[in-house]
C-alpha cells in the first residue's frame, strides 16, 4: 500500500484500527512512534546490486491505556514526516512487536488497516537453479518402486 493511499484511507476514518492477518488487533491504545525512510541497498545471491526504499511506519504499545491515535493526528505525523524527510509516495511496512520485531506489509479494508505478513524469497533464481514449478506426477502412476533412492522423487 503507497503512502497515498493510506492518506486516502484516514480520511474517511473516525479511529485507526491495525489488525493482524490471524484475526488479532494491535491494542487500540497503540502509538505510531516512529515515520521513517528505510533505503536498503544489497546484493543478491546472483551477483545483481539491488535498491529498495519503502515507508516505515513504527507502532508500539505502551501501559497508557486511554491513548487513542485518531486520523487527524496520524495525518499531522505523516505530513510532517513528508516534509522533514522529502518522502516520496512509496509502498509503506509497519514494524510491530509480537514474541519478535515484525515487519509487514499493509493493506486496508475499508475499516482496519490489515498488517500482511511479509516473506522472503530468492531475486536471482536463474543463478540458484531454483524453478517455481513443482513437477507434477499422478499419484496412480507412482508404485513402490518409483519412491526408490535414486527415482528423483524425494
Amino acid at each position: 500500500m503507497k503512502l497515498s493511499q493510506v492518506k486516502a484511507s484516514l480520511t474517511g476514518l473516525d479511529n485507526v484500527e491495525f489488525q493482524l492477518e490471524n484475526g488479532k488487533y494491535v491494542p487500540e491504545h497503540f502509538h505510531v512512534t516512529e515515520v521513517g525512510l528505510v533505503t536498503k541497498r544489497f546484493i543478491d545471491c546472483g551477483g545483481t546490486v539491488r535498491n529498495e526504499n519503502a515507508i516505515s511506519f513504527q507502532l508500539w504499545d505502551a501501559n497508557d491505556y486511554e491513548h487513542r491515535l485518531k486520523p487527524a493526528k496520524l495525518l499531522s505525523i505523516i505530513k510532517l514526516s513528508e516534509e522533514v524527510l522529502k518522502l516520496e509516495d512509496l509502498d509503506v511496512e509497519v514494524e510491530y512487536q509480537g514474541d519478535t520485531i515484525g515487519r509487514y506489509e499493509l493493506d486496508f479494508n475499508g475499516k482496519q488497516f490489515i498488517l500482511k505478513t511479509k516473506t522472503t524469497a530468492c531475486l536471482a533464481t536463474d543463478a540458484c537453479g531454483v524453478t517455481d514449478t513443482k513437477q507434477k506426477l499422478s499419484l496412480n502412476v507412482l508404485g513402490k518402486a518409483a519412491c526408490s533412492p535414486n527415482s528423483g522423487c524425494c
